[in-house]
């Protein structure tokens, strides 16, 4: 399968949106259009570091999609990339498209000068930790979510 992978547009709204809600499906998240509204204007904002990669078949059809930003890295003293999301159509598994996207992030962390790119998974998510532990470092890091009250 011919895969191509770049930067959404604005033609490929309604694609990026169905692999999306996807995405917040597979982690039972709650999706609504006040969300996509807000993620989607972030990706076209220019004033933003929030990117948006998509990978599509020959025909143009996009199978997946990976967001991803610019993040501080005070001890470094540098700008590192952070991987937020991360999804392929689950009937397009295991045909080469995440490679294809880390390929792609690859690439634009080079031109951000971005000495490494970290991201998180579920504990759970078996099948993309088998993924990652093949293309990156696992880190010694825990990570904790506190809610604002």
């Amino acid at each position: 399968m011919k895969i191509s992978v770049d930067a959404v547009n604005t033609e490929d709204r309604d694609q990026w949106q169905k692999l999306y809600y996807g995405y917040a499906e597979f982690y039972k998240v709650p999706m609504n259009q006040d969300i996509l509204d807000s993620v989607w204007s972030w990706i076209h904002d220019p004033d933003v570091a929030f990117y948006c990669l998509l990978a599509k078949n020959a025909s143009g059809e996009a199978l997946g999609l990976m967001h991803y930003r610019e993040m501080l890295s005070p001890l470094r003293g540098a700008k590192v990339g952070f991987l937020d999301d991360l999804f392929v159509n689950p009937g397009q598994r295991g045909h080469g498209i995440v490679d294809s996207l880390f390929d792609q992030l690859n690439a634009e962390a080079k031109k951000h000068a971005w000495p490494l790119v970290r991201w998180i998974t579920a504990d759970d998510n078996y099948r993309a930790r088998t993924v990652y532990d093949r293309l990156s470092e696992k880190t010694q890091w825990n990570t904790y979510q506190m809610a604002v009250k």
